[in-house]
């Protein structure tokens, strides 16, 4: 299901339905809500404040005329993360507002959670009239400064006559190539000042400097799929920029006419159905056994979309020691960063997949690849993702996989911490369906997240997972699922920890659990949940928690569930900081189907414990 976006009158005059022959008088903030009303917005999530108070008043004006939906949420970090999921969600542009001053700096998590994990996202401020700026005037502060190492491109409105052209490129700049965030920022006085407003097309603009993403090379698809054919041991790597392209038909297309097992990144969950024989899951720290030894093992990496990394690489040089690499990814910069390829392939994933596919009509792998399928199938078999014992209390990991039997074609968005893992690690999701924050790991995420998502897609199940520690970084959101009763729900897994960091301190600091317990001066959720008039569950008993989720996620509006789970259940596998990704712990002991990281020199016959690229005795590349 998609969004259609609102037909933009092509030459319409912004106050009226009828067409203009001539520039219109109009105030700057009015031209601004004209430019995203043609730009196809439909919604935009933010909060009020005195430096863009005409952007509201002109906002109230655009809502009567039915053009945008504006969502009250109860602080700008909230609504920066629910444009970003609107975003993630639908591929399309998430819009936000915040005023000048606290207003716009707490727009800056947002801001970077959406940068890291390449959203396209259009911000845009209040600011102090253009006389005080640079004053010390009251809530002023140079958001446009603040954020330039996180937004793709930023704008000060200095004339009203330029917001139709910068509108459209922000649209343009944050949508297109690499997407990400953009900014504007609008003083106040440029939103009151009357100027003769002349629309601007959306596409009609080209900033200077500004190219098209590029197409793929014929001789790079030609090496690719040289490498491909001659792969025993091959194994395709999919990253974020796979959604993005929205090219999960080519690569089911690409993986079953070569016969390559697929592993995704947290970021490219629901690029490839990972209930197909052949996906391995998600790779990387708490990757799948399997997707680990086989990037270990394997002769050719094909990246589609994927950055390299630290998360999914474990050490770098341990990470897919003996295979010559293929890179795909629309923005060369992310090309030989951390891993050089032996081909590289600039371009959008779909783009280069189609071609790639085109190349290779009527090919297949024969057989090439059945003996390597095999050896991934018996990892998988000896190495599955464990659910503890069902005694005692429940365990984090019942809970995941009860959503995903109960409802397995929901959007689902994530906070931070153990709970996003054992979400990434059972949950089944299709494209566009799996919402989380991956690069910056942005506890508060989650909630708002699925604001964004249920505001977009009102007659769709959306479930946030969540833990009782990141879902108070934005627990005021519950007020915003209340009014527009959002029926999100919420399932937060209660262990009274921040538990991935308790996890670290266990296994790494000596057990030393410095600032991670919960336990004291936590809200009663259930009460809290309805004072907000949002339905809250408690589910402490394993004998009902199916028949208890089940009714909650039945209930028409909003609901918060606390599961109490487990105090002090790990996530594993678990790759720790410096090892490789083969050296996991957490997995059962078959010593027979362990993977051998020793490397021995071809120049000097020295072996080493470690998967390195060059020889430490003679610096020779192994």
């Amino acid at each position: 299901m998609t969004l259609t976006p609102l037909t933009p009158a092509a030459t319409a005059d912004p106050l009226s339905t009828t067409p203009a022959a001539a520039p219109v008088r109009i105030k700057g903030a009015d031209a601004l809500m004209d430019a995203l009303h043609r730009h196809g917005v439909e919604v935009i999530f933010g909060y009020p404040g005195g430096a863009i108070l005409p952007i509201y008043d002109a906002l109230h004006r655009a809502e009567a005329k039915g053009w945008l939906r504006h969502i009250l949420v109860r602080h700008e970090q909230g609504g920066t993360h629910a444009a970003d999921a609107y975003a993630r969600a639908t591929g399309r542009v998430g819009v936000c507002f915040g005023t000048s001053g606290p207003g716009a700096t707490n727009l800056v998590t947002g801001i970077a959670t959406a940068q890291m994990d390449s959203v396209p996202m259009v911000v845009i401020t209040g600011q102090v009239p253009r006389a005080a700026i640079g004053t010390d005037a009251f809530q002023e502060t140079d958001i446009f400064g603040i954020t330039l190492p996180i937004v793709k491109h930023s704008w000060v409105v200095r004339d009203p006559r330029d917001i139709g052209r910068i509108v459209a490129e922000a649209f343009l700049i944050a949508a297109s190539g690499r997407p990400g965030p953009v900014l504007i920022d609008v003083p106040k006085d440029v939103g009151t000042e009357e100027f003769d407003y002349i629309p601007v097309q959306p596409g009609s603009v080209r900033p200077a400097g500004f190219r098209v993403s590029p197409q793929p090379e014929a001789r790079a698809i030609d090496a690719a799929l040289q490498l491909i054919r001659q792969a025993r041991r091959p194994l395709l790597y999919v990253g974020g920029g796979a959604i993005s392209s929205g090219s999960h038909g080519q690569v089911l297309q690409l993986a079953e006419r070569f016969r390559l097992p697929v592993t995704t990144t947290l970021m490219g969950k629901g690029a490839f159905d990972e209930n197909h024989p052949l996906s391995v899951g998600m790779l990387g720290m708490h990757g799948t056994a399997y997707a680990n030894f086989a990037v270990t093992e394997c002769d050719l990496l094909i990246a589609a979309g994927a950055r390299f990394d630290d998360r999914v690489t474990g050490r770098l040089d341990g990470f897919a020691p003996r295979a010559q690499v293929i890179h795909i990814d629309i923005d060369a910069a992310e090309l030989g960063k951390t891993r050089v390829p032996e081909v590289p392939v600039v371009s959008d994933v779909a783009a280069a997949l189609e071609q790639m596919l085109e190349r290779s009509a009527g090919e297949d792998s024969q057989g090439r690849t059945e003996a390597w399928l095999d050896r991934i199938n018996t990892w998988k078999q000896n190495y599955p993702l464990v659910v503890p014992t069902p005694e005692g209390e429940i365990a984090p990991q019942e809970v995941v996989i009860a959503l995903r039997d109960l409802a397995p074609d929901a959007f689902y968005t994530t906070d931070v911490g153990q709970h996003q893992m054992w979400a990434a690690q059972y949950l089944r999701n299709g494209p566009r369906r799996w919402i989380s924050s991956a690069g910056l790991g942005t506890m508060g995420f989650g909630m708002p997240a699925a604001m964004g998502v249920q505001t977009a897609f009102p007659g769709e199940q959306v479930i946030c997972v969540a833990g009782d520690a990141s879902i108070l970084m934005n627990i005021q959101e519950l007020g915003t699922l209340s009014q527009y009763d959002l029926p999100v729900k919420v399932v937060v897994l209660n262990n009274g920890w921040q538990g991935m960091v308790r996890q670290w301190q266990e296994s790494f600091y000596d057990e030393r659990y410095s600032a991670s317990e919960m336990t004291g001066g936590m809200p009663d959720f259930v009460a809290l949940a309805e004072a907000f008039g949002v339905r809250g569950v408690l589910i402490n008993e394993r004998a009902t928690l199916r028949t208890q989720l089940a009714e909650a996620l039945a209930h028409p509006g909003p609901a918060f569930i606390d599961v109490r789970v487990r105090r002090n259940e790990n996530c594993y596998p678990m790759v720790p900081p410096g090892a490789s990704n083969a050296q996991m712990v957490g997995l059962p002991s078959h010593p027979e189907l362990a993977i051998d990281t020793s490397r021995q020199c071809g120049s000097c016959g020295a072996t080493t414990a470690s998967a390195h690229l060059f020889c430490p005795s003679c610096g020779a590349r192994l």
